[in-house]
């Protein structure tokens, strides 16, 4: 069974975020290991499941398992050849080295998401092409903007992290 096929969802790469959520929650109640009569099954059951939603979750990690499901998931841990590409993705990771409020990482997180939404229509397109060598590469370039947006969340949180902190606070 497909992670599709266990959350009742279609084999796409664009999913309904909130029955993927909806489906986990369900099945994780279903097979919680402390309701289960064979809690080493139960166990194992669960681990399935958070593995399959972890996967379907993110836009990087799903485009790669529809690879996958088709046999074409060889070699996405190859380095990215594109020069413009990683001229690009250099500058981004600068800017993100440099941001030092929130109005920068809200323009950054901007720009990613752009490029995020680019990189999947291109998915999409040599999804449905057949183009396994395009979309092999594709998946490598979500892959990178999808650390960077973590790196650019958890630069948020260590931002607000140290807003609150005050040194005359007392302890």
């Amino acid at each position: 069974m497909s992670h599709f096929e266990l959350f009742n969802l279609p084999e796409a790469l664009d999913i309904d975020q909130a029955s993927l959520k909806s489906q986990f929650l369900k099945l994780q109640q279903q097979y919680h290991p402390d309701k289960a009569e064979d809690k080493d099954q139960a166990l194992i059951k669960s681990s399935d499941i958070n593995q399959a939603y972890k996967v379907l979750s993110h836009v990087d990690s799903r485009a790669a398992y529809l690879l996958s499901l088709k046999k074409q998931d060889h070699h996405l841990d190859q380095s990215i050849n594109d020069f413009e590409f990683l001229q690009s993705a250099l500058e981004i990771r600068e800017q993100l080295d440099e941001a030092t409020n929130n109005e920068q990482l809200n323009s950054l997180k901007t720009e990613v998401k752009q490029w995020i939404d680019g990189l999947v229509r291109e998915f999409k397109i040599d999804y449905d092409d057949a183009d396994w060598s395009e979309a092999r590469d594709t998946v490598r370039k979500l892959r990178f903007f999808q650390k960077v947006m973590n790196d650019i969340e958890k630069a948020e949180d260590q931002l607000l992290d140290d807003e609150d902190f005050d040194l005359d606070d007392d302890f």
